[in-house]
């Protein structure tokens, strides 16, 4: 099936944000496939009789299979179109929720997690959605990111009580089956509304407008993805290595108050409750951190938007090491989702401005699978970090060295960059 191109003109045009808004209600039903396994935990735990470790299997395999899928999403976005990935991601999740929801034991429910659910559902609504998002945007491209990335967390505060409360009323069994036949419902009509292919007249006049915009400094960051120069003066999989290392540094860090922060609360006798409304106020000021960051990225290019977040990160991971009151801690939480916010949607921004647009689903879902990586990794360091001190105030170190990693490859990416627009403007000078 072949699907319209779009043209020039579509680029930022109603229909571009029309399918921005599409996008942004695709990811936020995907993510129940992330966060539902939460809510029914301590009932999966309870139904099988499974100790707690093997109870929260199912959710390591949805991460790992999330990640994994933005890959292979990727790539048949970029062949195929978003569209196909996305319809892939309905049934994915339709009969993934449909198969947990009738499993005999835990591993099956496991398995219906992480291959129906993470690796074939949810993934094709985050990274194929970011990266299609990416291609209809030019000077609005850093606020529609993080207008489509908000989807994940709108999606985490939006799902937990949904799934909660159908849970105590009808039970996780006809919940589940519930939330599969949701998805498919909602989202097979969404996807066909990203039927038509992105723009790529806009794209190619995109990359040679770049060219001649060199001497704008607010447009630095936008130089020819395909030639070396674009690359910064490294391959191309050097320079995503690079980006991969850093996403997996940065959610080190990031990862450390978001998944252990209610367990921190009950340690310091504040109870679970207050650690689960110092994480809702983390994400929910992640949501406003994530816009901001968009239209700051606009004005200043993603790495240097990049760089502002991690700088800021690390001063909010400073702040739990002195601060670890009732009240002061609420104050950091929310300053903590207000820093990091913007720092993932900022990744698919730099890919878009160092690469080619044919290739942009694949990189911007490898990047993002490194940023997943890091969360589960910074997550299970911090619990063993804890497990071999007896106390969060070595994971926190751990996460600020971390997160130290990262903003020096950001430095050194600048760098690159000053040194490849000096490269590109001195035959230029030479020439006059």
């Amino acid at each position: 099936m072949t699907t319209p191109a779009g043209s020039q003109s579509d680029s930022e045009s109603a229909y571009a944000w029309m399918r921005l808004l599409v996008s942004l209600a695709l990811m936020t039903i995907g993510g129940a496939g992330m966060y539902s396994v939460t809510v029914v935990l301590p009932r999966i735990q309870a139904e099988f009789g499974v100790a707690r470790a093997d109870a929260s299997l199912p959710y390591t395999l949805t991460m790992v299979g999330f990640g994994l899928g933005g890959i292979l999403m990727g790539r048949l976005a970029d062949r195929f179109g978003v569209m196909v990935p996305v319809m892939i991601g309905a049934v994915g999740l339709g009969l993934g929720f449909v198969a947990a929801g009738s499993a005999v034991s835990v591993l099956q429910f496991s398995l219906a997690q992480g291959v129906l659910i993470g690796l074939l559902g949810t993934s094709a609504t985050f990274a194929p959605l970011v990266a299609d998002t990416s291609q209809w945007f030019t000077r609005r491209r850093g606020i529609a990111l993080a207008i489509c990335m908000s989807g994940n967390y709108l999606a985490g505060a939006v799902w937990p009580p949904i799934v909660q409360h159908f849970v105590g009323s009808v039970g996780w069994r006809q919940t589940y089956i519930g939330l599969g036949v949701f998805c498919l419902v909602a989202m097979l009509p969404l996807a066909l509304v990203l039927r038509r292919r992105p723009p790529v007249t806009a794209a190619l006049a995109e990359l040679s407008a770049s060219t001649q915009s060199l001497g704008d400094a607010s447009r630095a960051a936008p130089l020819l993805a395909a030639t070396p120069v674009g690359h910064l003066g490294m391959s191309p999989a050097m320079l995503q290595g690079l980006l991969c290392v850093a996403g997996v540094s940065c959610c080190v860090a990031m990862s450390m108050p978001q998944v252990h922060i209610v367990a921190y609360c009950g340690d310091l006798g504040f109870g679970a409750a207050r650690g689960a409304e110092m994480l809702s106020l983390m994400l929910g000021m992640g949501v406003v951190s994530r816009l901001a960051s968009g239209w700051i990225s606009d004005h200043i290019g993603g790495l240097r938007t990049l760089l502002l977040g991690s700088v800021l990160q690390g001063i909010a991971l400073l702040l739990f090491l002195p601060f670890d009151g009732l009240v002061p801690l609420y104050v950091v939480s929310g300053m903590f989702g207000l820093f990091q916010g913007g720092i993932v949607p900022s990744y698919a921004l730099i890919v878009r401005e160092y690469f080619t647009p044919q290739e942009a689903g694949a990189r911007v879902g490898t990047v993002l699978m490194a940023t997943l990586f890091g969360m589960a990794l910074g997550g299970w360091m911090s619990g063993k970090i804890f497990d071999l001190t007896g106390s969060y105030k070595a994971a926190f170190f751990n996460g600020i060295a971390f997160n130290l990693l990262n903003i020096s490859i950001v430095l050194f990416l600048l760098y690159r960059v000053r040194l490849a627009r000096l490269a590109q403007s001195a035959p230029l000078a030479r020439a006059a």
